[in-house]
């Protein structure tokens, strides 16, 4: 009896070849990671303009525009060269996907659907006893 036979490694070999996610590692071009100080450079290079990206979201957080989206962005551009930032990325991708899965199961749809609707109840009530009590008058029309 062999006990290193193809069978196991060919199963191994199908089941990691079925995993999507690509190696670990720098995406620069070969050339570049042939020289290390070229390949160094490339590094600084790469994480000063992830840098800038990632302030600019962050400075895009109480401002106007999309800022966790430019984050992001900027940790793509770190992943392009870091493992760290790699790893952050699929780990991130994996809890997103998971939040899109819960969000989509019917039981939560259910009970949001439900607080959703309890929470526009409150507010028409409120609403409700605002107009009662002081009609349309806006409180910024003060009369003179």
């Amino acid at each position: 009896m062999n006990t290193g036979s193809d069978e196991t490694g060919e199963a191994v070999a199908a089941a990691e070849g079925t995993k999507s996610e690509p190696a670990l590692g720098s995406r620069a071009p070969e050339f570049i990671k042939a020289r290390r100080a070229l390949h160094l450079s490339w590094q600084v290079g790469v994480f000063v303009v992830g840098l800038a990206v990632v302030v600019a979201g962050v400075i895009m957080l109480p401002l106007p525009g999309p800022g966790w989206l430019v984050i992001f962005g900027g940790m793509a551009i770190w992943a392009t060269e870091f493992v760290w930032a790699q790893l952050v990325l699929r780990w991130t991708k994996r809890k997103v996907t998971e939040a899109t899965q819960k969000a989509l199961d019917p039981k939560v749809r259910r009970r949001n659907i439900i607080l959703t609707s309890i929470g526009l109840v409150i507010i028409a009530v409120l609403v409700g006893i605002y107009v009662w009590k002081f009609g349309f008058e806006m409180p910024w029309k003060i009369k003179e």
